[in-house]
């Protein structure tokens, strides 16, 4: 049995804002949704990216001939607790692929590490060991290979073996499932790489309604995983969490597509069309350029395209930019396919100016 439900509005499109976008931030704009809508799925999201992503991190460390933590090492600078401390700063990528036989099973990084006279000297007297030191040849790819683990002052040779395994979330080391061998020592570790989640809703127009919900995604991470790939796993564990209340199946729900909602986005997408240029704020040059090309509305500046707008005079690469930005804040484009609604390039300013007419026709009434 179907049960008719009125139409929920759903969001249509995705932004990023490339303005802020980079290896470890991005911000998401998603609209429209129903009101109260954009706090349900903002809130949940931003749970799952906090708790349940997966990243690989170090589990244990050993150094040879340092039995526990609670120790300073001969020829090096810090003692082993504030080393241990350091190794819970590595940040190591590495995405298990399905095609894996034992994905989620422990690797273990072993490196003789040959610190000599000639690379303490180079350091007036130290040598750094960094994160890339240890990671060099690994399966894993280190994104901040220039971390500081500890400072040798003395040639030594030393074996260094690290565990490394994927995980969810913060585990403390007496939870990790592993036999302990000999001077391993097991270290808390940290596996969510989401290190920020922020969302926020604000109102946004569909059609004549004003009360829809905008809503905007701030995700920061530590590199492991970027924002893009944060929020898409989100989105695949959500949904994937609400497969299983799809089997009750008391009633199916069928959803009013709305009767008019073909002529409202004809409406919606006309308001924006008959603008006139000058109203979306362009740079005099790229206001000129148009005005000689007789573009008078953003109508008639969607429906050429982009390989047409270089050939105007004086119109370049920096024009350009400047109003695909624009256009792109209205939710338009060049060269914009408007068949569905009627329009094409021949009578889109007819079509604009009945358009107009008609309005100024029910504003008198």
């Amino acid at each position: 049995m179907s049960v008719k439900y009125g139409k929920f509005e759903m969001p249509e499109r995705i932004k990023l804002d490339e303005g802020s976008k980079s290896a470890t931030f991005a911000r998401f704009i998603v609209e429209p949704f129903e009101r109260g809508f954009g706090h349900t799925v903002g809130n949940a999201l931003r749970r799952i990216m906090l708790a349940s992503l997966e990243a690989p991190a170090i589990l244990s460390v050993r150094i040879e001939g340092v039995p526990h933590e609670y120790m300073a090492i001969d020829g090096i600078i810090q003692d082993m607790t504030h080393i241990v401390l350091n190794f819970k700063g590595a940040l190591l990528r590495r995405h298990t692929m399905e095609s894996e036989s034992n994905p989620r099973d422990i690797k273990t990084v072993t490196k003789m590490l040959d610190i000599t006279d000639e690379m303490i000297e180079r350091g007036d007297g130290e040598y750094k060991v960094t994160l890339k030191d240890l990671m060099a040849g690994s399966d894993f790819e280190v994104v901040n290979p220039e971390h500081h683990l500890f400072t040798v002052t003395k040639p030594m040779t030393r074996r260094v073996d690290l565990k490394i395994g994927m995980g969810r979330g913060y585990v403390p080391s007496e939870r990790h499932a592993f036999e302990k061998g000999v001077d391993e020592i097991v270290i808390d570790t940290a596996f969510s790489p989401v290190r920020l989640v922020n969302y926020y809703v604000e109102n946004t127009r569909v059609g004549q309604d004003t009360d829809f919900d905008r809503l905007i995604l701030e995700i920061k991470t530590d590199g492991r995983v970027t924002p893009v790939e944060a929020l898409t796993f989100a989105a695949q564990i959500g949904i994937l969490h609400f497969q299983v209340f799809q089997t009750i199946s008391a009633h199916s729900i069928h959803f009013d597509k709305g009767e008019t909602a073909s002529n409202r986005d004809r409406d919606e997408i006309l308001q924006k069309l008959a603008l006139k240029i000058n109203e979306i704020e362009l740079s005099v040059r790229s206001t000129n350029c148009l005005a000689n090309a007789n573009i008078d509305t953003i109508g008639e500046l969607v429906v050429m395209p982009e390989s047409e707008m270089l050939r105007f005079r004086n119109f370049g690469k920096k024009s350009l930019t400047e109003i695909k930005q624009k256009l792109d804040e209205l939710g338009l484009c060049l060269g914009m396919d408007l068949s569905k609604y009627g329009i094409n390039r021949d009578n889109i300013k007819s079509i604009i100016q009945n358009y107009l007419q008609e309005k100024a026709g029910n504003v008198e009434v």
